[in-house]
This record gives structure tokens, sequence and C-alpha cells, in this order.
């Protein structure tokens, strides 16, 4: 009997020690190394399509079309009382009409690069902490006034064609009864 006695403490003292165990192992911190840059950690913010006219010489010469995809920090944007997108979208304008140095009518002057780190810095500038990690361009056009009212004029005609040729279709139909 002694011997079931020693062996049910024992079984006890085993249990309970392997339970601490457990318990010490499972609550230990453990040292989590920070995401790397542009593989996780950081949020991704997608501008609509940004429509800016481009003035020169007293009037507008085009529209400035971009879409962009900003990484930012999530802790960063979740401090923010302003949306993220409308603050964005306000700089973006802002450092378009005061930055004499972006002319979208020379292609061959334009440097992405010098845009994509000015605007970032502009907005980072203004918040006055690094919110915004990095500027991806999905897409960059430049419409100049002419091609929009070349634009325009076909979707006019192609229009009226299009309802001349349907109208010439129904006056044809009663004829063959």
């Amino acid at each position: 009997m002694i011997k079931f006695v020693v062996a049910g403490l024992w079984l006890c003292a085993v249990t309970i020690g392997a339970v601490f165990y457990a318990f010490q192992t499972a609550s230990a911190p453990t040292a989590k190394e920070p995401d790397p840059a542009l593989l996780g950690g950081l949020d991704y913010v997608k501008t609509e399509v940004q429509s800016v006219p481009v003035l020169r010489q007293g009037g507008i010469v085009g529209y400035f079309l971009a879409r962009f995809v900003y990484t930012v920090d999530p802790h960063e944007a979740k401090k923010l009382t302003v949306p993220a997108s409308s603050l964005i979208a306000d700089e973006l304008y802002t450092y378009l009409f005061s930055n004499p140095n972006i002319d979208f009518t020379k292609v061959e002057t334009l440097d992405v690069d010098a845009l994509r780190n000015g605007v970032r810095e502009a907005i980072n500038k203004r918040i006055g902490s690094e919110f915004i990690h990095d500027v991806i361009i999905e897409q960059l056009d430049f419409l100049s006034k002419d091609q929009i009212r070349d634009n325009s004029i076909r979707r006019r005609t192609g229009g009226g064609e299009e309802k001349a040729a349907d109208a010439g279709l129904e006056e044809a139909a009663p004829a063959a009864h």
C-alpha cells in the first residue's frame, strides 16, 4: 500500500512539474524581428486618379493624371485625425503647383524619381514624421488641351453617326412591310 501512495505522489509531482514547465516556456517573450521594408509591416494606400491642371503662360496647357500607391506605417496612420487619402491629395496638388521644375509638357526633362521623392518628402515634412516610406507610381499621364479637345470631338461625332445609322435602320424597317 505504501508503494501505491509513493507512486501516486511521484506521479503528482511529475505532472505538476511538467505543467509548470509548459507554462513557463509558453509565456516567455520571444524577440520578434522587425518586418523588412516592402515585405511586410507597412500598409498600402492607393489613391484615386488625381487630375491636376498644368498652368503655363497664363492658361491651362493640359492635365496631369496620376495614380499613386503609398507605403505607410500603420501605427502612424492610426494617429492621423485627417484621412490619409485627403492629406495625400492635398499635398500632391500643393507640390505640383508650387514646384516650377516639374514640366509635363517636356517629357525628356521630367525626372520621375525627383517627383516621387519630392512628394514623399513634402508629405512627411507636413506631418512631422516619417509617415510615407515609399511612393509607387501606378499611372502617370499627361493630356494636352488639344488631345482632350480631339477626344471630345471624336466622342461627339462618333455618337452622332451611330444615332443616324440607328434612325436609318428604323426607317428602312417599316418600308419592308
